[in-house]
């Protein structure tokens, strides 16, 4: 069998002749199909307001940004995310923290976040945003965290990057946040190729993060703070990036979006078939909550009973199944070692990473595929 990646882009022939379009058409970048692809996110959570840029690491910056981050000022995530849900508190010269996550569903603990906010108060020191991940596209505790940011005056930017079509409470996610932030990596459920998004409910705040993902300039006479001079005149009023997504990826996007429920519901059948496959190996398998559907961007697994995973991940690489580590703990970067952080500062997501290997789950993974990993999983464990 050939081999089997962890996760791998599905691209249809309607795909690419979007891009084509956009190919033959007079704006490769700056055009139509870029406000079309966020009406379309937008549509998709009932008309909240959708802002595209370049990735999700650029629009996870401009939402602390957006919500006047800087330094002196405070923000939390989890350690168990990718180092850019980290990284965007420290671009804009804030102090970072971390949460420590929940064991079933390795996302940001509510029961620590309400210990350490309290703490907190009493200490004079409280987050201005905290970041929490829906990590493997299983939604957090929303509702909660909600009440807890109305409580302690804090600002929620949810880094769902792994959750598009991800749902909670009954309806797709981004209503509890502040700005919840997209990922399109090819690895995700949608893909621009790379791109991201900010999604949220407030007009103002996506008027700002429109402003700032384009160097801070604007041609809205009515935000210029002079005269405006005629049709070529613009103002630069912020200081901004050029965080901008083209229209050749928008298209893709607005293709992509198109089959969204095609998607979800190939992945969640591979994920419940897993489900079914693994059951009776030692090893602890995703969460399923009632009040939440997790759109499946990863399937992780923790080897139990005190069993190698480094051994289990090694057989599997050998066998051609090219398992991956979902991830490693930020705080135990060198980068954030050198910040004060240390081993044993958040035992959970330590002890997850000691067991975690993400298994291959992509929309064509087909049933022979997951049995072969399945019956070498088995084997690697010596079940």
């Amino acid at each position: 069998m050939d081999p089997i990646p962890y996760s791998r882009q599905e691209i249809s022939d309607a795909d690419i002749a979007a891009v084509v379009e956009v190919l033959k058409a007079p704006f490769l970048t700056q055009g139509p199909a870029v406000e079309r692809f966020e009406a379309d996110f937008a549509a998709l959570h009932k008309g909240r307001h959708a802002v595209a840029v370049c990735n999700a690491t650029a629009a996870l910056h401009l939402a602390c940004l957006a919500l006047r981050v800087g330094p002196g000022d405070l923000v939390w995530t989890s350690p168990i995310s990718f180092v850019a849900s980290a990284n965007c508190a420290l671009y804009c010269g804030a102090d970072i923290g971390f949460v420590d996550i929940d064991p079933v569903t390795r996302n940001m603990s509510v029961p620590a976040l309400a210990a350490r906010l309290e703490e907190a108060e009493k200490a004079g020191r409280l987050p201005k945003v905290v970041v929490p991940v829906d990590f493997s596209g299983l939604p957090c505790d929303l509702e909660e965290m909600r009440a807890l940011a109305d409580r302690y005056g804090f600002k929620i930017v949810s880094d769902s990057s792994h959750a598009v079509g991800a749902t909670y409470r009954g309806e797709l996610i981004g209503r509890y946040a502040d700005i919840s932030v997209f990922s399109f990596h090819p690895v995700k459920i949608v893909t621009t190729g790379e791109g991201g998004l900010c999604l949220t409910d407030d007009a103002a705040l996506a008027d700002r993060l429109r402003l700032l993902r384009s160097h801070g300039i604007t041609r809205d006479a009515a935000a210029m703070q002079g005269a405006n001079e005629g049709a070529w005149y613009y103002e630069q009023i912020d200081l901004g990036f050029n965080y901008r997504i083209t229209d050749i990826q928008a298209a893709l996007g607005s293709s992509q979006l198109t089959d969204l429920d095609d998607k979800f519901r190939r992945r969640d059948a591979a994920a419940r078939r897993y489900d079914d496959l693994l059951a009776t190996l030692p090893v602890k398998l995703p969460a399923r909550l009632n009040d939440r559907q997790s759109a499946h961007h990863l399937y992780v697994v923790e080897v139990e009973n005190g069993l190698s995973r480094k051994a289990v991940f090694d057989a599997l690489r050998a066998d051609g199944i090219l398992v991956n580590v979902h991830y490693i703990p930020i705080h135990l970067q060198p980068y954030y070692r050198a910040l004060g952080f240390a081993p044993g500062d958040f035992p959970a997501s330590e002890a997850f990473y000691e067991g975690a290997v993400t298994l291959p789950l992509f929309p064509s993974l087909s049933e022979a595929q997951q049995d072969h990993v399945a019956e070498r999983l088995s084997r690697a464990l010596g079940s």
